[in-house]
């Protein structure tokens, strides 16, 4: 795609087919982000609506519907925050209807888009950012609960001035329920288009999947440890781990913890993985894995891997954590264990492996689950309504009582 083609005229700042435009911006993300990508936006684009996707990605494109545009990669999150001034003049030559971001380091910049350029502006905040500061591996200690305070108070002021709040789950959205702008829970739901359902291969190479952090928060050294416990029983199961670490002295521990229990035979480690193949790999396993732990952050997100299991039809064993528990509740999908016990996840991997038939049985329901309920279709359908009332002129919006979305949130849990 051209410049021209990129830059934005008033001609193409219209309305398709009497929808919106919407600006995405990101300048963490250096890859295709599955929930605003691949979740909200194609499917919005499908629909008519316009949708500019801005990110530190390879080169302009075209694709999906979307107009991803390349932003600058810079190496350091200091370095992201001083190009804000020319992120900014970048996202006003959009001339969209509004502005979505997910950064939380990106809050200083759409205060000035929202205060000083009068743009609407919409705050996916999709994971608790205060909680994950609090616990970043590279912040010093010192500077981790000055960075998590500095979050949650820029947050409150977010929902008093920004036009729109989304979240991942009710839990979070339960500490931005004040905004009187509207307000949505959006979750993170596969999309079926990267799901669809297919034979797997009759032999699959590997009994266990995980995909998602590799750390000691994500439950990594408990299902390293159930892998040992498993091995010193005769009973060599060979895992598949599909993420990324915190850093290199990170991944130099994990390996090293991998080695010293005996199973660097029995593992196979893959980097991030573009979301168009996701469901192809973990299709390679018999069970999925969610060894979570309960950390701040774990108590409040619903972990979107275990959807994404479930649609590509694998029994789940997971970490019982109050999050995920309500969608096993009746499904008979998985198994739940309690978090630190490796041997309690040990002992359900092998109750699935001996019970071949009953782990498919599991599988076949989960994925029915996906087809029937927890998928983005609907989800898709309440982001577009909440969109078009975003875009509105906000003396015409009906205001909702306090609190409603997020008792229509935690209601749809049940």
């Amino acid at each position: 795609m051209s410049t021209r083609e990129h830059s934005i005229s008033g001609a193409a700042e219209k309305r398709r087919d009497g929808n919106f435009t919407i600006c995405h911006f990101t300048t963490a993300h250096t890859e295709l982000k599955s929930r605003s990508f691949h979740r909200e936006f194609i499917p919005l684009a499908q629909s008519g609506v316009g949708i500019r996707y801005l990110a530190p990605v390879k080169g302009n494109s075209h694709r999906d519907g979307i107009d991803i545009i390349a932003l600058k990669k810079y190496s350091t999150r200091l370095r992201r925050i001083f190009a804000q001034p020319a992120l900014l003049r970048t996202l006003l030559q959009q001339r969209a209807t509004l502005y979505h971001f997910q950064d939380p380091e990106l809050l200083p910049l759409a205060f000035v888009l929202k205060l000083i350029c009068r743009k609407r502006v919409v705050y996916d905040a999709y994971e608790d950012f205060p909680s994950m500061a609090a616990n970043k591996a590279g912040l010093p200690g010192p500077l981790k609960p000055l960075a998590a305070k500095a979050i949650a108070n820029m947050e409150r002021l977010a929902i008093r001035l920004f036009d729109g709040v989304m979240t991942a789950d009710p839990f979070t959205m339960r500490r931005l329920a004040k905004s009187r702008s509207p307000k949505i829970v959006f979750y993170n739901f596969p999309n079926l288009d990267f799901f669809p359902s297919c034979t797997a291969p009759r032999t699959k190479p590997f009994d266990l999947v995980y995909r998602g952090g590799l750390s000691q928060r994500a439950g990594t050294f408990v299902l390293i440890e159930a892998l040992r416990l498993l091995a010193t029983r005769d009973r060599l199961t060979k895992l598949l781990l599909i993420g990324y670490f915190d850093n290199a002295s990170a991944e130099k521990t994990i390996r090293q913890r991998i080695h010293a229990a005996g199973v660097a035979h029995l593992v196979e480690i893959r980097s991030r993985l573009d979301h168009e193949k996701m469901a192809e790999a973990l299709s390679e396993a018999t069970i999925g894995i969610n060894p979570l732990q309960a950390v701040p952050k774990f108590m409040l997100n619903i972990p979107v891997k275990v959807f994404e299991y479930w649609a590509c039809g694998l029994p789940v064993v997971s970490s019982d954590l109050p999050p995920i528990r309500p969608f096993f509740r009746n499904a008979e999908a998985g198994l739940l264990f309690p978090a630190q016990s490796a041997q309690a996840l040990a002992q359900s991997i092998t109750w699935l492996l001996d019970n071949p038939y009953a782990a498919a049985a599991m599988g076949a329901r989960g994925r029915d689950l996906v087809v029937r309920r927890f998928n983005n279709l609907e989800e898709v359908r309440k982001l577009q309504r909440f969109f078009a009332r975003v875009a509105e002129d906000p003396m015409k919006r009906t205001m909702p009582e306090p609190g409603e979305e997020v008792l229509s949130a935690c209601s749809n849990l049940l």
